[in-house]
């Protein structure tokens, strides 16, 4: 950044326009049913700023830093580099349900930075009937991997759990499966919790508690005990020094990184490069707009031995979960609703009949004025310090 006198106090000085827009969902999940964004065109494109509304203001101006410099927004930023050129592609074969698809068109690649066409994203399953299991992976098409949510209700949740887990076993015997809980268990029902779930062949056990020294313990605790468990970090992933103290405390041996949450694309790609451990990209339940940026980082992800003993040759995003809404932003041929476990790697353009039909009230819209004004006012002294 040159010059100070480029950051305006106020934020409407950069971002004279903005949308509000209140999704409705498919499902309840994370205990919502709805879910409040804002979206904003800059010179690079359109951008989303979703914090969630219970977020304060330190933690939601990474967020909106993350929006600003995909938008192209912030006084200084880069235009992005020219597009790469289409890697080689090879048709998707046929196959029948449950099995491992082959890696997403375009992904047969060399442990580059070059972005891919497409990329692999899992399904998710959230907490629900045993009986609506079925329904809901069916949304998604053909998958290789599929993220089940469990521990809802804590250890109370484990019977329903393990119920849900062996029809979605009994329907997908070969689909990788994921376990997310959300740092739903004590460190004392978190083994109980894993020593259950470790015969259902786990690709990995997401955020099973909260601490990252409870998560440290807990792998040493597994490893005792020789159960095969491989524990991811989110929930502990906040700040762009977490994956850090994770990868320094062996916590756990995958990170889970979302774009948003450490202040964009470059700040992410700096921290994965530091911490040196296995990552995949996920959602912050962001509408078409958020999750662009978002693949955009998962194509430039370069794949290493470890990585590739882990999570396989084309590790599958967290990136689907436009699936878990009824309506998005943007027209059905420009969403990044996944296809038989794939989106595409492209930006998007909002609907400007959903900007109007999903804007929030009046109310609503002064609050998230507000909110981003705040933000702005947190994020502002750390653009000014490093002109």
């Amino acid at each position: 950044m040159a010059d100070a006198e480029q950051v305006p106090e106020s934020i409407a000085d950069l971002l004279p326009s903005f949308h509000v827009l209140r999704l409705p969902m498919v499902t309840r999940f994370r205990g919502i049913t709805e879910r409040e964004i804002m979206v904003f065109e800059g010179p690079h494109g359109w951008a989303e700023f979703s914090p969630f509304t219970e977020y304060g203001v330190p933690e939601s101006s990474r967020w909106l830093r993350a929006a600003l410099e995909f938008a192209g927004v912030l006084p200084g930023s880069a235009r992005p580099s020219g597009s790469a050129q289409p890697p080689e592609t090879q048709p998707l074969e046929t196959q029948a349900p449950g099995t491992q698809p082959p890696g997403p068109s375009g992904a047969a690649r060399a442990d580059t930075d070059a972005p891919e066409q497409s990329i692999a994203v899992n399904a998710t399953l959230p907490s629900c009937a045993t009986s609506d299991v079925e329904g809901i992976l069916a949304r998604y098409g053909r998958v290789g991997t599929v993220k089940a949510k469990v521990a809802e209700h804590g250890i109370d949740s484990l019977p329903d759990d393990l119920e849900r887990l062996q029809e979605f076993r009994r329907l997908f015997p070969d689909t990788r499966l994921r376990l997310d809980a959300n740092a739903g268990y004590s460190p004392t029902d978190a083994l109980t919790a894993c020593a259950e779930f470790a015969s259902f062949d786990l690709q990995y056990f997401e955020q099973p508690v909260a601490g990252v020294e409870d998560l440290a313990h807990l792998r040493e605790q597994l490893s005792d005990r020789g159960l095969p468990v491989v524990l991811a970090a989110d929930e502990s992933i906040r700040k762009a020094e977490d994956p850090l103290r994770v990868a320094e405390l062996g916590a756990a041996e995958v990170v889970i990184v979302k774009v948003q949450p450490l202040g964009g694309i470059a700040a992410a790609r700096s921290v994965l490069e530091a911490c040196g451990l296995p990552a995949v990209v996920s959602s912050a339940l962001e509408s078409s707009v958020g999750l662009a940026a978002g693949a955009e980082l998962a194509a430039s992800l370069p794949r290493t031995r470890h990585s590739r003993e882990i999570l396989g040759e084309h590790p599958a995003c967290g990136l689907g979960t436009v699936r878990l809404f009824a309506e998005d932003v943007v027209s059905p041929d420009l969403s990044l609703k996944p296809v038989d476990g794939e989106i595409p790697v492209r930006r998007v353009v909002p609907d400007p009949r959903s900007l109007e039909r999903l804007a929030v009230d009046s109310g609503r819209l002064d609050w998230w004025s507000t909110r981003l004004q705040a933000c702005w006012s947190a994020l502002r002294p750390t653009l000014n310090s490093r002109c």
